[in-house]
């Protein structure tokens, strides 16, 4: 099967930085970086990201765009 690292925020719209991902990821794949305004957003480390999905399955935003059941996927992962 066939798994993505999650596209947790394209554009600042998508995400209010409430690091609901970050508490909710159970690799520490996700750090919380700073924009250019010094807001925070989530960022992932591909290499550490095991492709659960529970980043996005406690995303408010993803839950109010109904994306989860899209699965928004940002890039093919093999070693997922």
């Amino acid at each position: 099967m066939e798994r993505y690292v999650p596209d947790l925020h394209s554009d600042d719209s998508e995400c209010c930085g409430c690091s609901a991902c970050y508490a909710a990821c159970p690799c520490d794949a996700i750090a919380m970086e700073p924009d250019r305004y010094g807001f925070l957003y989530p960022q992932i480390d591909q290499a550490r990201c095991i492709c659960c999905g529970k980043c996005l399955s406690v995303c408010a935003f993803k839950k109010k765009l109904g994306a989860m059941s899209k699965m928004t996927t940002k890039q093919y992962v093999p070693s997922c």
